[in-house]
């Protein structure tokens, strides 16, 4: 059984065009990483239990501290990432400040094998990126919601 994910891409048009919101995963492993690492923010959920949607929205105010915009989000469809994960994206149009998000935390044995364990944010850092330079820093993946994004917005 595969692992599902909901995200909710958020996108502004500027006088430069269409412009969405990634989020940098926080931890020890990405710290100097940075191209090709970014995502849409979200989060696993159990199918069963919880609709994609209310977990889109859920994950987007927990990696971001801000609440998701309160139209309907526009349905991206799913993309599969290369580990399996099947996420399911939607789109809304809203603004905020990037350098003013507050992330949710984890708890993680670091460094390994220490018995110390460390918190870090889910998220570490946010930013508002035109579609060409998203598409280098978003995870391979889920590339191809940009593409979606793109052509409901008819750009």
């Amino acid at each position: 059984m595969p692992i599902h994910s909901a995200g909710l891409l958020l996108y502004r048009t500027t006088s430069d065009g269409t412009e969405v919101l990634l989020v940098h995963p926080g931890g020890p492993f990405y710290v100097n990483r940075d191209d090709g690492v970014w995502s849409i923010p979200k989060g696993e959920f159990d199918p069963a239990v919880e609709s994609p949607v209310d977990t889109a929205r859920r994950e987007f105010t927990e990696e971001t501290g801000h609440p998701p915009p309160e139209a309907v989000p526009l349905d991206l469809g799913t993309v599969v990432q290369k580990g399996g994960k099947v996420v399911h994206a939607f789109a809304a149009e809203g603004d905020l400040d990037a350098g003013a998000i507050t992330s949710n935390t984890f708890t993680f044995e670091w460094p390994p094998r220490s018995g110390r364990d460390r918190e870090f944010p889910e998220v570490d850092r946010a930013g508002w990126f035109g579609m060409a330079a998203a598409r280098v820093k978003i995870v391979a993946a889920q590339a191809g919601l940009l593409d979606r994004l793109a052509e409901h917005l008819g750009a």
